[in-house]
């Protein structure tokens, strides 16, 4: 059987006003270019959308994860959004895009990537997330949480094909190198490194029992690309869901209540990670709170599940009342956050602020600093 990709890969490419969300001319572009390359017969399938100032690239194709051909797709794609982004003079026009040449691969290159690769089951339906004003790090909490924790999981325990537990593969983004550990066996472990999440960053997660694919999400971080601050890196996850995998109401409800990320303003603070539906992905308060999208869609014969008028269909799932009280705490952590203005806790620690701007802010003061006797 003929495997089915999904691919979901985004780029800050600029936006409308500041960093609050992307402009309605660049989103055409994006979706003139889809559509041209589903007519090609490039993909199969695809749906635009944004998340705060990003703009994503949902994708269905069976020429596997990492194709130079849906990666040179996005870039062609993102470069086009840049330059219209330039000459309608928008905020930070192109800034995801931190080469001028294609290398086959847009990882390492500035936008952020998520892809499945799997054989169809009966039915496959599928959670997109995306956030904006946070760092790939933002998805360990919620991974966890999916795939790792009983109190939130019952399938974990209730679910013969889940009590295997599940495999993270995670990744060290200072040192580039990788190890995967399961679950439930080395959990502890697992806590160990993923709640480090300036060093530590979830890949994929797998189920341990045959190794089916379960998740991935973006791990760029682009001032380990750049050397510098450009931008927060925005991150994307698909997660599958249902029949041996998590419900999807066991993939949401880690947003029953919001918890903290690093990013917001400046990539500087710490701030909560409110969901919201698609009408409110724009950051406005403190360049924010961070947001994150959730869209469920169904793959059916390696498209995106569509209407009869062949549009697909994608559920809105944050658009909905029943995450009203995780919007109302998010909005009173980030009061009692920006309470401390620039001290810490509201502030990243210094390990984090390197890749900022503030290190150029102080260094006038160097040659001032003497040692105490």
């Amino acid at each position: 059987m003929v495997k089915t990709t999904v691919s979901l890969i985004k780029a800050d490419v600029g936006s409308i006003p500041g960093h609050v969300t992307v402009a309605k001319p660049v989103m055409n572009i994006a979706e003139k270019k889809m559509a041209e390359a589903q007519k090609a017969g490039i993909i199969n399938s695809y749906y635009v959308f944004n998340a705060g100032d990003d703009t994503e690239l949902l994708m269905t194709h069976s020429k596997g994860e990492n194709s130079p051909e849906i990666h040179g797709l996005a870039w062609e794609t993102f470069m086009a959004c840049a330059e219209k982004a330039k000459k309608l003079k928008l905020y930070g026009a192109g800034q995801d895009l931190l080469s001028d040449a294609f290398s086959g691969n847009v990882k390492g290159l500035g936008p952020g990537v998520a892809e499945l690769e799997f054989k169809e089951r009966g039915s496959d339906p599928v959670i997109v997330y995306a956030a904006d004003k946070t760092e790939p790090a933002a998805f360990n909490y919620l991974l966890y949480k999916i795939f790792a924790d009983p109190g939130n999981t019952s399938g974990l325990i209730i679910d013969p094909r889940m009590t295997c537990g599940f495999s993270f593969d995670v990744l060290d983004g200072k040192e580039n190198k990788s190890v995967v550990l399961r679950s439930p066996e080395e959990l502890y472990s697992l806590l160990a490194l993923i709640g480090a999440t300036e060093t530590y960053m979830i890949k994929k997660v797998f189920r341990n029992d045959d190794g089916e694919i379960a998740a991935a999400s973006s791990t760029t971080k682009l001032n380990y690309i750049a050397g510098k601050y450009v931008g927060k890196d925005d991150p994307v996850c698909l997660v599958r869901a249902q029949s041996g995998l998590p419900s999807v109401g066991e993939i949401t409800s880690p947003f029953l209540h919001p918890y903290l990320v690093a990013g917001w303003m400046r990539g500087s603070h710490w701030g909560p990670l409110m969901p919201v539906g698609l009408k409110n992905s724009k950051c406005t308060l403190f360049d924010g709170p961070p947001r994150i999208i959730g869209l469920g869609v169904q793959v059916s014969d390696g498209m995106l599940a569509s209407d009869d008028d062949g549009k697909p269909m994608v559920v809105d799932l944050f658009d909905d009342p029943a995450f009203d009280l995780a919007r109302q705490e998010a909005m009173e952590l980030a009061s009692f956050m920006r309470m401390h203005g620039v001290f810490q806790p509201a502030r990243l620690g210094p390990g984090a602020m390197e890749y900022t701007t503030l290190p150029q802010c102080l260094a006038s003061l160097e040659g001032r600093f003497k040692k105490e006797k």
